[in-house]
């Protein structure tokens, strides 16, 4: 028998239509355009402002265009798993939601908080599923509403994060497609530097910790940018290593969408010309587990069947990964 490998076979995307540039920020913190450029490569973010909306909505449209390009229903699917830091609630999880919402009712899901790596680890977790020969249809969804947790009054924050993500369709594949290897890293003591200081069960909401403005995203920048650029390299030239593959062997690098400098250096490590290198960070900023999806999103078209792909990323915590994918379809 051949053996089972998880395959991307459809993908969706959504991102708000509201745009909050580099020169709206200027209205709101001391920053500027050429600053926030020169340093993360960002132009500007998508905002969900529509009230009565979160994480769920945005995940609802991803997953209807998804199933829309492949042709099926909602009932089809097995499993929902959703990387997400962002849920509507604390409880149920958004992934429960969103089976409820687009009538996934032979489906079951949980979220899976990683930060920026949730959807890396998303889509190992649901690639696992299929592998096992069980599971038919995984939807593996990145997304996050980050406007609901970051302070607009932090400048070193608020020019990085924007609202959006994406799903992916997993099914099983014997023809030697799909997700081929996978490294996943975490380092609990990276909590330090990238957290939200109030809102969970060793710091519960209080009049205090509203007041003082914990219920945002903490970020110590400069270490996170150091950690985050070593490992996110390491990690993916020992995939390819591990791999066999050289740098004319892969056609793209879709890399976490949090800096442009860190995806520079990434790429410079893996010996991979600009072509090469996917990018939007220019347009949506740092969605955290919505970035990989939406470069799947933004670049589908560009993939062919066989094209070796890497995928990286780096989170809070901290969380770390790459994943080799074998692509599976022509667009």
């Amino acid at each position: 028998m051949s053996k089972i490998t998880a395959a991307i076979t459809a993908i969706g995307g959504f991102v708000p239509e509201t745009r909050l540039t580099n020169h709206d920020l200027e209205k709101l913190v001391d920053t500027n355009d050429e600053w926030i450029t020169s340093r993360t490569g960002i132009k500007e973010r998508r905002i969900q402002n529509e009230p009565g909306k979160a994480t769920s909505d945005m995940a609802v449209e991803a997953v209807n265009e998804l199933l829309k390009k492949r042709g099926i229903k909602a009932e089809e699917i097995d499993l929902l798993i959703i990387g997400t830091i962002t849920g509507d609630l604390v409880f149920p999880s958004c992934a429960n939601i969103v089976c409820d919402k687009i009538g996934a009712i032979n489906a079951w899901g949980f979220d899976l908080a990683a930060a920026c790596s949730g959807f890396l680890y998303a889509l190992e977790t649901g690639a696992k599923f299929i592998e096992t020969g069980k599971h038919q249809k995984v939807v593996v969804c990145g997304f996050d509403k980050m406007s609901a947790i970051i302070d607009y009054t932090d400048r070193n924050t608020c020019i990085i994060f924007g609202d959006g993500g994406g799903a992916v369709l997993l099914e099983p594949n014997t023809e030697g497609f799909g997700i081929i290897d996978s490294i996943l890293k975490s380092d609990g003591s990276g909590r330090e530097f990238l957290h939200q200081k109030a809102g969970g069960s060793l710091k519960p909401p209080t009049h205090q910790t509203i007041d003082a403005r914990e219920h945002y995203v903490y970020q110590e920048g400069k270490s996170v940018f150091k950690f985050a650029t070593t490992n996110m390299a390491d990690v993916s030239t020992e995939i390819m290593k591990r791999n066999n593959l050289k740098a004319e062997d892969i056609n793209y690098l879709l890399a976490h969408q949090a800096n442009k400098r860190i995806i520079d250096y990434t790429a410079e490590k893996m010996n991979l010309p600009s072509e090469k290198v996917l990018m939007n960070i220019e347009k949506y900023g740092n969605t955290t587990s919505g970035t990989l999806p939406l470069l799947f999103w933004d670049f589908e078209t560009k993939f062919k069947k066989g094209d070796n792909l890497i995928l990286a990323t780096f989170g809070g915590g901290f969380t770390w990964g790459s994943i080799y994918i074998k692509w599976a379809y022509n667009s």
